[in-house]
């Protein structure tokens, strides 16, 4: 059983697939993503917050200015990767945990024990990365 908070925010990228499988999403295209991210604890802090929802939202905020009116076909890290929204899921995974690792999600973090994040790319899909926040 866990506790969680969930905070959401939004980006605007740029880019193309390598690939038949997709069609013509091969084409450079746009995408708007509505993003979640959902905290997870098995108990609440002394102060009974899983999590300081302002800091969390504003850290959110952070991660997806990098990435946001980004064509992500020309940024050095994705080279030659599909940045699929299952890939791009996982990035504002990695970069919400590395951020929780160095204590800009404040002391209420420490105890947090997973993650999920899901990219809503239109009102019937989406695609989320959940695991442990010790294990990433």
């Amino acid at each position: 059983m866990m506790y969680s908070i969930s905070v959401r925010d939004h980006m605007m990228i740029a880019h193309s697939f390598k690939g038949e499988v997709f069609g013509p999403a091969q084409r450079l295209h746009g995408a708007t993503y509505i993003v979640d991210v959902e905290f997870r604890r098995a108990t609440l802090d002394a102060d009974g917050l899983v999590l300081d929802i302002g800091c969390a939202t504003e850290t959110l905020h952070k991660i997806l200015t990098k990435l946001n009116y980004q064509n992500l076909d020309e940024v050095e890290t994705f080279k030659n990767k599909n940045t699929t929204t299952e890939f791009l899921a996982r990035v504002v995974f990695d970069a919400m945990v590395e951020a929780i690792r160095r204590g800009e999600l404040g002391p209420h973090a420490k105890d947090l024990e997973e993650l999920k994040v899901t990219l809503h790319e239109s009102h019937v899909a989406s695609a989320s990365f959940n695991g442990r926040i010790g294990d990433a």
